[in-house]
């Protein structure tokens, strides 16, 4: 398995620059594994693929404004701080950018707390300490960043949180749940579709490349990610009751199978709590996931290689192309596709 073989080119035109409007007007793509078939319709009919029973396991992380300014003290040099994880109440790895910026500098924010530089990571990561817990001061002085292939202002930032975004710790979104509307989620549960929730604080890493020759050495980021008590409850239920696991994007994919890793066992599964660094490659064999909600990733991308292992390399990338020659949008903003 080479990192090449899940390389595709992508014109930048397909690359979604803004969300549709509303949220499940965006095409759905569905992709049945079995028979290889493919069908073409939109996200607001996604009950017409599902059945009463089903569980949809959604992720309710919540993106920080996590892109900060600051200036060295003293000095007043320009800093830009994008906060990646939180290590403990007061200090966090981040992006730095700016000169100079060795243990022992200080910053000021305007608006927000003092901080300094603590450690020095790889490349322009850093550890961060704030002279008070910076959460309080985010929504006032942050600013919500986007994915580095999206070159458009985003005139509402809530459109790049999902509807229902409870817990916030995320750099980015969780893409697939993008699409869902109240009214959606209502008409499915009326029709009988289940609903559980898990939280995967998504990282920047997502959308790095894997760069090495093959996917083996690449060393995958770990994130953090809790499955409650009341969702391993709900798969259980519904694993025993022959019923389908569907996950909500691949953070959903990665909770569900890092739980499944810490027992399961005659169709139970159990509450988890921690951070993950299960790195789903082909041969990989899914323990809860039954079928997918997905948009479409980046070439060579840990993630276009979890969907490759869930459909098979040269299914994926066959319907790839199809979706360039059907029109999709690709990426966060993009359209989605139901893998079955």
């Amino acid at each position: 398995m080479q990192t090449a073989d899940f390389d595709y080119d992508l014109p930048p035109e397909y690359i979604a620059q803004t969300p549709v409007e509303p949220r499940d007007a965006a095409r759905l793509l569905v992709l049945d594994r079995k028979t290889g078939g493919i069908q073409h319709t939109y996200f607001n009919r996604l009950g017409n693929f599902l059945a009463p029973g089903d569980l949809l396991v959604i992720n309710e992380t919540r993106v920080i404004a996590a892109r900060l300014y600051a200036r060295k003290q003293p000095g007043g040099g320009k800093v830009e701080l994008l906060l990646l994880r939180r290590l403990d109440e007061i200090r966090w790895e981040a992006l730095v950018g700016g000169k100079g910026l060795r243990p022992g500098v200080r910053l000021t924010l305007n608006g927000g707390p003092a901080a300094e530089i603590v450690t020095v990571l790889e490349g322009p990561k850093r550890v961060v300490r704030f002279a008070e817990p910076i959460e309080p001061f985010l929504e006032s002085i942050g600013n919500v960043p986007l994915p580095p292939y999206i070159h458009t202002a985003l005139r509402d930032p809530e459109r790049y949180q999902t509807v229902f975004a409870r817990q916030p710790g995320s750099a980015a979104a969780p893409t697939a749940g993008l699409h869902f509307t109240p009214r959606l989620i209502e008409q499915l549960q009326s029709a009988g579709i289940e609903f559980a929730h898990i939280t995967l604080h998504v990282g920047l890493d997502t959308f790095l490349p894997v760069n090495e020759l093959t996917p083996q050495e690449h060393k995958i980021h770990t994130e953090w990610c809790e499955l409650p008590a009341q969702t391993a409850a709900a798969v259980t239920r519904a694993r025993r009751a022959g019923r389908r696991v569907i996950a909500v994007g691949t953070t959903s994919v990665r909770t569900l199978e890092s739980a499944a890793r810490y027992g399961f066992q005659e169709n139970v599964l159990h509450e988890y709590a921690g951070f993950t660094d299960l790195f789903i490659l082909p041969g990989y064999q899914f323990r809860i996931v039954d079928a997918l909600i997905t948009n479409f990733h980046l070439p060579r991308s840990t993630l276009i290689m979890l969907v490759s292992a869930f459909a098979g390399r040269e299914r994926i990338l066959d319907t790839y192309r199809l979706a360039m020659q059907e029109g999709y949008r690709f990426y966060s903003f993009g359209d989605a596709m139901l893998i079955l």
